[in-house]
């Protein structure tokens, strides 16, 4: 595995996007109402740099926002760059090395952080009557929104009351007021998890919302880890060194220390506001009105100066859900996969089925290893999915030989399309299996019970093949690699620009 890059703030990331042509600063006066969602998602949907908002209407100079963290690019070759060098790789590495970076990082023995006595994110403390969260640059993100949203792409800290396990997620988070903000905390989600072991004591829990942190973070909050798994010591595994923390204000838990903004508090036990609608991954808003959630109260804000909010402006693929969740959950159904015995090659999201599909693709002797055929190999890998979290929010999976490359959208729909054969043949359903509730397709009764039919379906060549498999009629496999070689030296030397 390649030598990694550890950018350890978020305004190293901000410098290496700019290197690569990733960045555009905007001076122009922007309003937080709607202008900021509208422009970000514009970036989204043409591949362009990732917008810095350096002024603000109505906003105290040197508050900025930095949207589409996390997108995709239009640039030739640096496609996936923004999640390249957030998990330190070459801006240029591809799909499945970057999947194959996380999934190795699962093996190795984790490194707790380490807990240094202070750091740049306590540079303004901010106490009593001094906490405003009006005061901070939380977007109107989309028109039907419930309001301001502080965190899209924020880490939420938790800790258990006997302390055995820290969690970091991200969940999102709407302003209510000066010092009170209202979120969803599902319970099959490990927020809601942590947050119930308090609850059931009878009392509120403790969290700190840490806004900005260095660029592979967000990465870790959106990978669904086992429960009572550390993302922190997940993070230290990563780099082979540990993540730097500091200890918060009010509260009993650390945030990492170059965090640009930190909000410390409770998640109240008994006080419920109404929180959303908000436009989310799937790409839709459902209008209607809000729905009452649990209350962060907020004790503490400090921050940076001239910090920096990040925002993820959630909707039509691809945003951050699609990279910082999508992507690490394929490296977890790959190394989950593989512990349990399956010969899994990868496995990649398509960015556009906005977490809806996920690819896998076997060894190309995984018969000769399991012993079986392609039926079975769906029906037990369906089983072992369902099982974890890392199986929990995506309801439909495709299964595939290693000779395609999954992160190529194209490639993908043309072998689904020449492979899979409809109905009970080539698809394996579950039925009542956990879900996330905010799966595009739901019915209310599914949302609210959180369990939706699953589908696996057999991309894999039929057994009675055994082992014959048609050539591919394509550049890379129809031609001796001779010729091919001869057509790109020459390719200008036709008249073909790139």
């Amino acid at each position: 595995m390649r030598q990694k890059k550890h950018l350890k703030n978020l305004r190293e990331y901000v410098e290496a996007l700019r290197q690569i042509g990733e960045l555009q600063p905007i001076a122009k006066q922007v309003d937080l109402h709607l202008e900021i969602g509208a422009i970000c998602r514009r970036c989204y949907e043409t591949g362009s740099p990732a917008p810095l908002f350096e002024n603000i209407k109505d906003v105290e100079p040197g508050f900025r926002v930095l949207g589409a963290p996390a997108g995709v690019s239009a640039q030739p070759g640096l496609y996936l760059s923004r999640i390249a060098l957030s998990l330190g790789l070459d801006p240029k590495a591809t799909g499945r090395e970057i999947v194959e970076s996380l999934v190795e990082a699962r093996t190795r023995k984790p490194i707790p952080p380490k807990i240094v006595p202070t750091g740049p994110c306590k540079e303004h403390i901010l106490t009593g009557q001094q906490i405003d969260l009006t005061h901070l640059p939380a977007p109107w993100l989309h028109g039907g929104d419930g309001g301001r949203y502080l965190n899209t792409f924020g880490i939420v800290v938790a800790r258990t009351p006997d302390g055995r396990w820290t969690n970091w997620s991200i969940a999102r988070i709407m302003v209510l007021d000066r010092n009170r903000m209202a979120g969803i905390v599902a319970p099959n989600q490990h927020i809601g998890m942590v947050a119930k072991e308090w609850w059931d004591r009878g009392q509120d829990m403790p969290f700190a919302l840490a806004l900005g942190c260095e660029p592979f973070i967000p990465f870790v909050g959106g990978m669904p880890l086992p429960a009572d798994a550390n993302e922190a010591d997940y993070v230290g595994a990563y780099f082979d060194e540990p993540v730097e923390v500091v200890r918060c204000e009010t509260v009993d838990l650390e945030v990492p220390a170059t965090t640009e903004i930190v909000v410390e508090g409770h998640l109240s036990r008994t006080e419920r506001d109404l929180e959303g609608p908000m436009g989310e991954y799937a790409g839709y808003l459902w209008t209607g009105p809000p729905s009452p959630k649990p209350v962060y109260l907020v004790t503490a804000i400090t921050h940076r100066s001239d910090p920096i909010l990040p925002v993820s402006v959630a909707g039509e693929p691809v945003e951050e859900d699609h990279t910082a969740w999508g992507i690490p959950n394929a490296a977890e159904i790959v190394f989950e996969l593989r512990e349990k015995g399956f010969p899994v090659a990868t496995a990649w999201s398509p960015l556009e089925s906005a977490n809806h599909w996920y690819a896998i693709a076997m060894d190309m002797n995984w018969r000769e290893c399991l012993q079986y055929g392609a039926s079975k190999l769906c029906e037990e890998m369906g089983k072992a999915l369902f099982a974890t979290k890392a199986g929990m929010g995506t309801p439909k999976y495709m299964i595939f030989n290693d000779d395609i490359d999954l992160s190529n959208t194209k490639e993908l729909v043309w072998a689904f399309a020449t492979r899979n054969y409809p109905g009970p043949r080539g698809e394996s359903v579950f039925d009542h299996t956990s879900t996330n509730p905010l799966v595009a397709f739901l019915r209310d009764a599914e949302k609210m019970s959180m369990e939706t039919t699953k589908v696996v379906y057999n991309c894999l060549p039929p057994d009675e093949w055994n082992g014959r498999l048609p050539k591919r009629s394509s550049f890379a496999g129809s031609y001796p690699r001779e010729l091919q070689e001869q057509i790109l030296r020459d390719w200008k030397e036709y008249g073909f620009r790139s």
